[in-house]
């Protein structure tokens, strides 16, 4: 794992490059503490530039940026192959590859390139990867990343200067960048909680697409549009149309698959192990890693003195089911708090996933003992996890058999002020354990979503926390995503899993991992994202996935053959946080400050009456805090641009826990 950045300059002397490369890999140094590398070549204006973090073959053979052996290609990678020892003995078969130097995957990497050409290179990896490489016969620079975007890759042009690199810190290290804020960008943020893809929270830079690649002329001034090397549209829609039959080999044959994957995810030559929540994910990925080893795994995760936020007791368990080496850490308040004012810093655009506290404080413990975890993420995306899924399935099934105009009228009540107030003093005669929490937000949800005029514009609104932002952005438009717009299922439910797999899973749940780990250096490796069970998963009928409405019912099946169902059958919990006790108590403060009618209206972003009518409504008890929490981490993040704010909580308000 490591980070990658440079660029491609018009003109400029060698001295130059040589500072503002030194300047751009510096700020990544925390994705790769143990290696620096530069690689110019003046004639064609190019510098690119390597921080590693060393994982496999930790000699100097390893190296980056590393030529291939026609010294035609020169790379710098970020990510692991992990069909790399596969490759090297197809590459050995062919009589054309010269000595080997060391055994890392980046020396196969090149010497496929001399083989293959890039893009029939990148139809053989199995990895998590983005990288940038230079042919020197056609002076063209091409720039790829992994199939389901768990590694990041930015690129723009700031005026004659191509940049790019893993994180924007690094790009906005070159003396060229200028920051100008992208309102439709930050319109989307305000509704999702993360930038989806491909826009940038800047203007005139972009992220590049998971499964695509791009091409760079010599001198940075033509960009070729990004293509497509592995089609996710293509992959769900073939595979949903064409079902594999249900029956136990499926079981059988999805077990085998992720058990080469997680194997194959097992080779490292630093300490490696595994996140452990006690969930269906996690579990498997752990239970499938002890059968392949001969020793007890490493597994790590945390607690919460807050029992209705805590999960430890359950990974507990499945870890001494399992027999694993099992770590775990009870977070306090403070600790969990103490982490919010580096939020901006960590992750380099708007994130306000909140899941990101845990998520760092849980790699920032496993860095201690491991450089390489494994997680469970993207079970729920593949294998309907989700309890929306079913519940959005129900909801638009029951709101396509009333006529538009009554569902118009019902959901212009559930909006009003008097539907509200009714709502509210009826489920005042519920005893305080049968109330529904955030019941004003949750009405006003459901009021936009029967409005909808499909079930994509409903599953969109569905997952948005605040449905209009761009009345909170001045000057901002509408936030919707394109992405497989004219993509099609059969079944509502493949259709929300389509949605979540190009946009929630790379943008916000793999950008969490990633920015996560890599801040204490550590790789976070994913085996239900190779792409072989990606595409295994599309093939199944939903009953293998959702069945009567409980999800991921095959991996629960492969899961029950090592851990009783006991352990694991529960309602969803996830990485949840008390952000509205937070914000109402020890944050209060900085919440007001970041808040002011002053402060937003001197920076001339956001409408001063509507974050103000955000955060009074945000604020009340009963209200749910997602939406007046994007626009404080959007707050923090552009005080951190520009030397603003701290996070300053009153120590008064703190609960202590041991």
């Amino acid at each position: 794992m490591c980070g990658i950045t440079g660029f491609l300059a018009a003109s400029g002397t060698k001295s130059a490059q040589q500072s503002q490369l030194r300047a751009m890999t510096n700020a990544i140094t925390h994705r790769g503490p143990d290696d620096c590398g530069f690689w110019f070549e003046e004639a064609s204006g190019l510098a690119l530039g390597h921080r590693r973090l060393a994982i496999i073959d930790l000699s100097a053979e390893g190296h980056q940026p590393m030529a291939s052996p026609s010294g035609r290609y020169v790379v710098v990678y970020n990510g692991e192959i992990y069909n790399f020892r596969d490759l090297r003995r197809e590459l050995q078969s062919t009589g054309r590859t010269p000595q080997w130097r060391g055994h890392s995957d980046t020396e196969v990497l090149v010497a496929g390139f001399d083989a293959w050409g890039i893009h029939r290179t990148l139809e053989r990896l199995n990895g998590m990867f983005a990288f940038a490489v230079w042919d020197r016969s056609r002076r063209v620079l091409t720039l790829a990343r992994d199939r389901m975007g768990e590694k990041p890759l930015y690129f723009g042009r700031m005026g004659k200067t191509f940049l790019f690199g893993s994180e924007l810190g690094s790009l906005q290290a070159h003396a060229s960048f200028r920051g100008e804020l992208d309102r439709d960008a930050l319109t989307s943020f305000l509704r999702f909680g993360y930038v989806p893809a491909p826009k940038c929270i800047w203007r005139n830079m972009a992220k590049l697409l998971p499964g695509h690649l791009l091409e760079v002329s010599e001198g940075g001034e033509s960009l070729s549009e990004p293509v497509a090397y592995w089609d996710s549209s293509e992959v769900a829609v073939s595979g949903t149309r064409d079902p594999l039959p249900h029956g136990p080999e499926l079981k059988e044959q999805l077990a085998a698959l992720l058990n080469d994957a997680v194997g194959r995810r097992m080779e490292a030559d630093v300490p490696l192990g595994a996140f452990l929540s006690g969930g269906v994910d996690s579990s498997l990925i752990v239970a499938l890693m002890q059968a392949q080893s001969s020793e007890p795994i490493r597994t790590f995760t945390i607690g919460f003195a807050d029992k209705s936020y805590d999960e430890a007791g359950y990974a507990r368990d499945v870890a001494k089911h399992l027999g694993t080496h099992h770590t775990e850490l009870e977070v306090t308040q403070k600790q969990a708090l103490e982490v919010i004012p580096r939020l901006p810093t960590i992750w380099s655009e708007p994130f306000a996933d909140s899941s990101q506290i845990p998520t760092y404080l849980v790699s920032e413990m496993t860095r201690r003992d491991v450089a390489v975890s494994l997680s469970g993420d993207g079970g729920d995306e593949l294998f309907g996890g989700y309890n929306r899924y079913s519940m959005a399935m129900r909801l638009w099934k029951g709101a396509a058999r009333i006529p538009r105009p009554i569902r118009g009228a019902i959901a212009g009540a559930t909006r009003s002020s008097w539907g509200l107030t009714i709502a509210e003093t009826a489920l005042r005669l519920l005893p305080a354990s049968k109330r529904p929490l955030a019941v004003r937000q949750r009405l006003h949800k459901i009021g936009h979503v029967l409005d909808a005029d499909s079930s994509r514009a409903m599953y969109q609104r569905l997952v948005s926390s605040i449905h209009r932002p761009d009345l909170l952005v001045l000057g901002g438009e509408r936030a919707t995503s394109s992405l497989g717009s004219g993509v099609f299922f059969d079944d509502f439910r493949n259709e929300m899993m389509f949605i979540d797999a190009l946009t929630y899973l790379p943008d916000d749940i793999l950008t969490k991992v990633d920015r996560a780990s890599m801040a204490v250096s550590l790789e976070a490796r994913v085996p239900f994202l190779d792409h072989r069970v990606v595409e295994l998963a599309w093939r199944l009928p939903m009953k293998a996935k959702i069945n009567k409405g409980v999800g991921k019912a095959i991996l629960r099946d492969i899961l029950y053959d090592h851990v009783p169902p006991a352990l694991i059958d529960r309602p969803k919990m996830g990485f949840g946080l008390p952000v509205g006790e937070w914000l109402r108590g020890p944050l209060s403060g900085w919440c007001n400050d970041l808040l002011s009618p002053d402060r937003i209206r001197a920076a001339g972003i956001l409408n001063p009456e509507a974050v103000e009518a955000l955060r009074v409504e945000g604020l009340r008890n009963g209200s749910s805090t997602a939406g007046l929490w994007h626009v404080l981490m959007f707050q923090a993040w552009w005080d951190a641009q520009g030397g603003g704010a701290t996070v300053s909580v009153d120590p008064s308000e703190l609960r202590q826990h041991a």
